[in-house]
């Protein structure tokens, strides 16, 4: 087997990476295409009390377990299966189940810290960054965060103002000079995706000549 291409997509939260990353996965057969996801990967904190788990900066690197992200990307890279983590953010803390993941021809990966980290970096084929206005972003994370983890306005709004910002303007933002491709308007920009999928297809193209 040769080796599959890893795919690193970025952005700040609620830039629409996730989104862009979805795209591209329907654009290919299930069978050659496997999502790994940076948010599966925040450190396991059973060690600490409910409370002192809500306190985590989750948009700073040291909030992910990067060696085991690191392990399980050469073990994908190399062939091999492996078992995902699973994180629940209304717990804040990793579930007991894995998701098991089997190597594939193309591996997405996509989290807003993934460009920050050299070693991350250096795994990767294709490097994207989806840049969408802070306006827009702000008000899908609310919503996100307000639907899918069970918070409330004010919490979300108080820590956008006093992490999420600053920790983009510092760890995120920055990045973007690593990639390869910079996407505006996240995953509403369809010229983006078609051109992003025909470019994957003709790096598989050259990796069999």
């Amino acid at each position: 087997m040769k080796r599959p291409i890893l795919i690193g997509i970025t952005g700040g939260t609620g830039s629409g990476k996730s989104t862009i990353s979805k795209e591209i996965y329907k654009k290919f057969d299930e069978q050659c295409i496997a999502m790994i996801e940076q948010d599966s990967y925040y450190k396991d904190q059973s060690n600490l009390s409910f409370e002192d788990r809500t306190k985590t900066n989750y948009d700073h690197p040291d909030a992910f377990d990067t060696p085991l992200l690191v392990e399980h990307l050469n073990k994908l890279l190399s062939g091999q299966a492996i078992e995902k983590p699973i994180y629940d953010f209304e717990v804040h803390n990793r579930r007991e189940e894995i998701v098991p993941v089997e190597s594939r021809e193309i591996i997405i990966l996509e989290g807003i810290l993934i460009f920050q980290e050299p070693v991350l970096r250096d795994l990767m084929d294709i490097k994207i960054y989806v840049d969408t206005d802070a306006d827009v972003r702000i008000i899908r994370r609310l919503v996100r965060d307000i639907n899918e983890r069970g918070r409330t306005v004010e919490s979300v709004i108080n820590q956008y103002l006093n992490v999420v910002r600053p920790m983009h303007m510092q760890f995120t933002e920055p990045t973007k000079r690593y990639a390869d491709i910079i996407i505006p308007e996240g995953g509403q920009n369809r010229v983006a995706i078609d051109l992003i999928v025909a470019n994957i297809k003709q790096f598989l193209q050259r990796e069999e000549e």
